[in-house]
């Protein structure tokens, strides 16, 4: 055997295997992270917008089935369990907040969270959708892990809000802080709280890079949406539906 059919033999194995899957996910995320820190932390350099970006493209040249590279991406799935566990821990330290803020907190979730379904739902339909991508859209706005189990419950595709949901973070996480600049929004308290309400965990990691004030309240945010929403969105789409 040549050393050229050597070498391909090698990389067909190897294009099969889960495990190139998981280290194209780990690199993917590594080269985005490594990015992010070298534009001094610029929302625009997203490392999770980076690393998505990368695994499409990577899959795609190399023909990489979506099945194979979940086999292996797997492993990273798994974790979503266990970080939306890791919720109680924010919200537990994030509780004494609300006794002195807890009405602005509160109602800052309420409406950013009613806005944020009634929002994507209506563009949705007036931009004429179809009905899988409208359901999609109610539990989009709470983070993955929980929007994900939501969907289930209300009878929608977990994949597609899953989807809808990590570009709702991505696209949260790179904008938020330019909007929050305009609006005149300069309390780190309440800059955290409205990323952690509309960027989920990609907005809250990005928050905890900036400054921990503003990451304690964007975790306490996601976390407190996340109970709600698992509560609200069900009962809001019986009484739609």
């Amino acid at each position: 055997m040549n050393e050229k059919n050597s070498i391909v033999e090698i990389w067909v194995y190897l294009s099969g295997s889960p495990l190139l899957a998981l280290f194209i996910t780990l690199a993917a995320y590594q080269i985005g992270l490594f990015a992010y820190q070298k534009s001094k932390q610029s929302p625009i350099a997203n490392p999770v917008a980076i690393a998505v970006i990368l695994v499409a493209s990577i899959i795609q040249i190399i023909d990489m089935p979506y099945d194979t590279y979940f086999k292996g991406a797997q492993f990273i799935h798994f974790l979503l369990g266990s970080a939306t566990v890791s919720l109680a821990i924010p919200i537990y330290r994030g509780l004494r907040s609300l006794r002195n803020r807890s009405f602005p907190l509160l109602a800052s979730l309420a409406v950013g969270g009613g806005v944020s379904i009634f929002s994507a739902v209506g563009i949705a339909s007036l931009l004429g959708a179809d009905k899988a991508i409208q359901g999609a859209m109610y539990s989009k706005s709470v983070t993955a892990p929980i929007a994900m189990g939501i969907a289930e419950r209300i009878g929608e595709s977990p994949t597609l809000t899953a989807i809808f949901a990590v570009i709702t973070g991505i696209l949260g996480a790179i904008f938020a802080p330019y909007v929050l600049d305009v609006i005149g929004v300069k309390e780190w308290w309440q800059r955290g709280f409205a990323i952690g309400v509309g960027a989920h965990g990609i907005g809250t990691s990005q928050a905890f890079s900036i400054n921990h004030e503003t990451g304690t309240y964007a975790s306490l945010a996601m976390g407190l949406h996340g109970i709600v929403g698992a509560i609200a969105i069900p009962a809001l789409c019986q009484l739609v539906n």
